[in-house]
């Protein structure tokens, strides 16, 4: 895939998220995907897998969020050959009423039209205050 078809694949994939609807997401996942939460605390590792992001990663940030599905809303896009960089910021509330609009800078690598490796950067001190430590019993395939 070209430059400009990564970049139309991963606005899509956040148009759903604003939405919260995030078919077009589980839909483009290779099925060797990795997800790297970078820093080094307990949500950072790597997700190896769809059932490892999905339901380790993500099931458990779905169960902090009142509405269930995050959402994310992206305001920059920069592709170049397999990448694309992403800027965006989420607009949550979990489910104790606390506000969680976490920055981010997430990089994309998209193999054959589909998504292969998503690496995250974000306030972790954010995450860890609103959402609290991540439970190592959800930390399904990780390989840190």
């Amino acid at each position: 895939m070209s430059s400009a078809d990564n970049k139309k694949l991963v606005q899509q994939i956040y148009t759903d998220s604003a939405n919260r609807s995030g078919t077009t997401f589980i839909d483009n996942l290779a099925e060797d995907v990795t997800w790297i939460v970078t820093g080094q605390y307990s949500w950072s590792g790597e997700f190896r897998g769809r059932e490892a992001i999905n339901n380790g990663l993500l099931g458990h940030l779905r169960s902090q969020l009142a509405a269930g599905r995050p959402r994310t809303e992206a305001f920059n896009f920069i592709a170049e050959g397999d990448y694309v960089v992403v800027e965006a910021r989420g607009d949550n509330v979990t489910k104790s009423g606390e506000r969680y609009d976490n920055q981010y800078c997430m990089v994309w690598r998209i193999e054959n039209g589909k998504i292969k490796e998503i690496k995250e950067y974000c306030d972790s001190a954010l995450v860890v205050r609103v959402l609290g430590p991540f439970p190592a019993e959800r930390k399904l395939a990780v390989a840190v």
